[in-house]
């Protein structure tokens, strides 16, 4: 499935800051040599990111999913002079390939990786996080949620990738997908947490953004 018409996603991208010459090259490398490049965010998602991380200036990012690198390459755009971003990831096949790509960026000794599972790693985490990007597995959306609201401070941000789930989520011959389910569940739960006030954008494959009341 398309997320958009191939021509307005031409113009959109036409429209839209290039990509530097790093992320560029990790585009075209994930493509080129990854399995499911689909899963990477890509120039137009990257630069929402990019302009919304510069917009938070937030001093600590959380990354749940690192994939190739390419979104948390973007997030740190506007991350704080002296700020970190941490990004969780349980594939180790994936490990080296993003360790390279972030030793290229000029702030790559504001990003930590991890390995591992997210749901043990969470609550070894200390302290706040401004800005949250979820985008790892879909089940577990809801219990990274529970996990994570009480580290945003107030005024802090979280956003989740792939809310719309290539239309599923309003398509009823999907109810009984379990990505599916969990990702409607995940979207309902935070609609009606009075802690948050959130908006839902159709931005490639939907993101979902929250803001900590």
């Amino acid at each position: 499935m398309e997320f958009i018409d191939e021509k307005l996603d031409t113009y959109v991208c036409a429209h839209t800051s290039a990509e530097s010459d790093l992320l560029y090259q990790l585009n075209r490398e994930t493509h080129l040599k990854i399995l499911q490049p689909r899963m990477l965010s890509g120039h137009f998602q990257g630069r929402v990111l990019s302009m919304l991380s510069k917009m938070i200036r937030p001093k600590r990012i959380l990354e749940l999913g690192t994939y190739t690198g390419y979104s948390a390459l973007c997030l740190v755009e506007g991350l704080q002079e002296d700020g970190e971003l941490i990004t969780i990831d349980h594939n180790e096949e994936l490990e080296d390939f993003a360790a390279c790509h972030f030793g290229k960026h000029i702030r790559k000794n504001a990003i930590k990786q991890i390995v591992g599972d997210a749901i043990d790693i969470i609550p070894k985490l200390v302290g706040k996080f401004d800005l949250v990007f979820l985008d790892a597995d879909k089940h577990n959306y809801l219990n990274y949620y529970m996990l994570l609201i009480d580290m945003i401070p107030s005024g802090g941000y979280l956003i989740a990738d792939n809310v719309l789930w290539s239309g599923k989520v309003v398509d009823e011959k999907s109810n009984n997908d379990k990505d599916t389910i969990a990702i409607k569940a995940f979207n309902l739960f935070v609609q009606n947490d009075e802690r948050v006030e959130n908006v839902m954008l159709p931005i490639r494959d939907g993101l979902l953004m929250v803001r900590k009341k």
